[in-house]
């Protein structure tokens, strides 16, 4: 049963600004990395939630805030399922620095809704949606 998730990577150049400060939308981007290894690690890639005709699209997000990401920091997100629906998802993450002073450097929520090719809301496949709620 996987209760949450962590990933490690650094911050690029590109994520920052002339101050070599991270860019706040880049935040929601590192989130979207431990929703994916997440997903990853319960067994069911996304790509195969996809090729069973679901697609997640994120319809709510929020960011805190508390400290900066600088270039070349060592960025830890912590991810884990907050709710299970019959047609959403809310995620809930910690973004830390490691390297070089540690620090909680933000905590951000998502919820994605289950959509069908055509855009429309649709429950998650059956199997897909045990595979959640286990994992709770």
């Amino acid at each position: 049963m996987i209760r949450h998730t962590s990933s490690s990577f650094r911050v690029r150049y590109g994520e920052t600004d002339q101050m070599g400060v991270a860019y706040h939308p880049n935040y929601l981007a590192w989130c979207e990395i431990g929703r994916t290894e997440y997903i990853r690690r319960l067994g069911l890639p996304y790509a195969e939630i996809e090729r069973q005709g679901c697609f997640l699209a994120v319809a709510d997000a929020a960011v805190r805030y508390a400290s900066p990401a600088r270039y070349d920091d060592l960025i830890r997100v912590e991810t884990w399922l907050d709710s299970v629906k019959s047609r959403a998802l809310d995620f809930r993450y910690q973004v830390h620095r490691e390297e070089p002073s540690p620090a909680l450097l933000a905590t951000a929520r998502t919820t994605l809704v289950a959509l069908d090719a055509h855009g429309r809301p649709r429950r998650l496949p059956e199997s897909i949606l045990n595979l959640f709620r286990e994992a709770m």
